[in-house]
């Protein structure tokens, strides 16, 4: 067996399967550099991202199977679940020899893995646009903290930025350290920001002076329209889990 040990980026994968087939690798273990152990049995083969391998990659799935197809790809990379790689090789793989009709053959395990991944990527995405919370700093930036379950801010951006295009926001990730921040013209990533709660911040936001009456309102407007006798835990936390009232205005 040979250990092909790419970065965690989408093209690094694409890359790594492009020097699969370069370099007829047989029965490969895709792992991401600095996530996992390596063989003391096996070969090592390092991956060096390169985006001209990714693109010719990227255009033979999208010629075999579809764009579409591409892109459901590239939304089960975002789930960053451990062996994911290997299931979309082999997907890729099978899917060259099947051909468009591929993601229909629920039989083959790796099909039926990339659609129940897809599935839950996508719940993870609209919890997030159901979710956040937004809130206003000092300079007339409106931001949220997230942490979702799988790296889904790629998935949201135009949601957010057809729905607020009127404003500046920021949505970051403190889980992977990075955001999405738009400036009324277009959305850029930014990285490494902090968490206002650690003491060794490079960035702080501070709230601005009306952040706490809006919160107040928001919290009274929730508690109004609960109807104590009507409660019901269990269904609250199926549509709303535990995990996600931490970013809640009204969860405080």
């Amino acid at each position: 067996m040979t250990t092909v040990v790419y970065d965690s980026s989408f093209m690094g994968l694409l890359t790594a399967i492009f020097e699969i087939y370069e370099y007829k690798i047989e029965a490969p273990n895709l792992l991401k550099s600095g996530t996992g152990n390596l063989s003391l049995f096996g070969e090592k083969h390092e991956v060096i991202s390169c985006e001209a391998k990714a693109e010719r990659v990227l255009a033979k799935i999208k010629k075999a199977l579809s764009a579409a197809v591409a892109r459901k790809i590239y939304e089960v990379h975002l789930s960053e679940e451990p062996g994911i790689a290997d299931v979309i090789f082999r997907f890729v793989k099978y899917g060259l020899l099947k051909g468009k009709n591929v993601c229909e053959d629920f039989s083959n395990a790796d099909v039926l893995q990339l659609h129940q991944t897809l599935k839950k990527v996508h719940r993870e995405r609209h919890r997030m646009e159901a979710f956040i919370r937004f809130q206003l700093a000092d300079d007339g930036l409106y931001f949220a903290t997230v942490e979702p379950d799988f790296d889904v801010l790629p998935l949201i951006v135009n949601h957010f930025k057809s729905r607020y295009a009127d404003q500046r926001w920021l949505i970051y990730d403190t889980k992977r350290k990075y955001g999405i921040i738009y400036d009324l013209k277009e959305v850029q990533l930014v990285e490494n920001l902090k968490d206002n709660s650690n003491q060794s911040l490079e960035v702080r936001i501070y709230l601005h002076e009306q952040e706490e009456d809006f919160q107040h309102l928001w919290k009274h407007y929730f508690n109004s329209v609960n109807i104590k006798e009507r409660k019901n835990t269990k269904l609250h936390i199926r549509h709303m889990p535990k995990r996600y009232w931490k970013f809640l205005t009204e969860k405080q």
